[in-house]
């Protein structure tokens, strides 16, 4: 279920079965708040919960909070901060920016040659090619590690999310993840209320429609022309058409055909079926580790793997 957007968001919720003697996964349900005529948004989202029966969940919103909401250390302010999870992601962005800068010092005519190299366009060349992190690093990356980490805003999935999406998720949506820049106060507000109202043994997991993307686009599963088709409003519709039965035929999700159209005309119908998608790969172990970085706190962060 896709949570982003305002207070009266027409909010999608898909619903993905699995039936163990055809083998073959089903999109059972695809709901929409405006058709909950009788019941207001919060109330349609806990009525969709209980009468399926739900025990996970899957949104595109941050489930955990940054570190200084929960910290008791008395606080020396956020540069100074002692917080050991905040010094283990602090010393990882220094130490990636001190490897990289061996390699200038060590032989700069080259680093120079590679970095001409990285800079210029190619269009034969995957933007997968190099995770984020690996040397050299992009200069948007390199950026992003010198304005450092907040532990008032930043959480530490954030970090491992940059580490590995940063900049495929620049290069391809033309966005810098940041699990709260696009949430509300209103809207945080809001989700910690209906988090209080849904069944106490429901399991949520977060995940972002990009990285699945990006992970349907590693597995060759979908093309780079569909994930920039997206962004063109005269022909989104047709590249989530496209992307849908792409999915539908390699991952053996049946769809039925009113559903389909859903999905191609409403851009949360879609990202509620990406979660979806997300989901499945959890329940199949086909996922990503992510590191805790020595938080208390499970990240339960969907990365997803899909098979080529």
């Amino acid at each position: 279920m896709s949570l982003g957007g305002g207070r009266k968001e027409n909010f999608f919720f898909s619903l993905l079965e699995f039936f163990p003697e055809k083998d073959r996964w089903f999109l059972t349900s695809l709901r929409q708040v405006k058709d909950e005529e009788e019941m207001d948004h919060d109330e349609a989202i806990t009525s969709w919960v209980d009468n399926y029966k739900l025990h996970r969940l899957v949104v595109d919103f941050p489930l955990t909070k940054p570190l200084c909401e929960s910290c008791t250390l008395d606080c020396p302010g956020t540069a100074n901060c002692a917080h050991p999870v905040v010094q283990n992601v602090r010393q990882e962005m220094d130490d990636l920016v001190k490897e990289d800068q061996e390699l200038v010092s060590s032989n700069p005519k080259r680093y120079e040659q590679v970095r001409n190299e990285d800079n210029q366009i190619h269009y034969n060349r995957s933007v997968l090619h190099k995770e984020t992190h690996e040397h050299i690093l992009s200069k948007s990356f390199k950026r992003k590690l010198k304005k450092g980490y907040l532990p008032y805003w930043n959480r530490p999935i954030d970090f491992w999310i940059w580490k590995h999406y940063y900049d495929q998720i620049l290069s391809l949506f033309n966005i810098s993840y940041d699990s709260f820049g696009n949430v509300s106060v209103m809207l945080m507000h809001r989700f910690h209320y209906l988090r209080r109202h849904l069944p106490k043994d429901l399991t949520m997991y977060e995940s972002a429609t990009q990285i699945v993307l990006i992970e349907l686009y590693r597995s060759k599963i979908i093309s780079k022309k569909q994930l920039r088709e997206l962004d063109d409003m005269d022909i989104a519709p047709l590249a989530r058409l496209k992307i849908v039965k792409a999915i539908e035929a390699k991952l053996g999700v049946f769809i039925y055909e009113k559903d389909l159209e859903l999905l191609a005309k409403h851009p949360k119908a879609f990202d509620s079926f990406l979660l979806a998608i997300a989901g499945k790969s959890l329940l199949m172990e086909k996922v990503r580790k992510i590191p805790c970085f020595g938080a208390k706190e499970d990240p339960m962060f969907i990365s997803p793997i899909f098979d080529s």
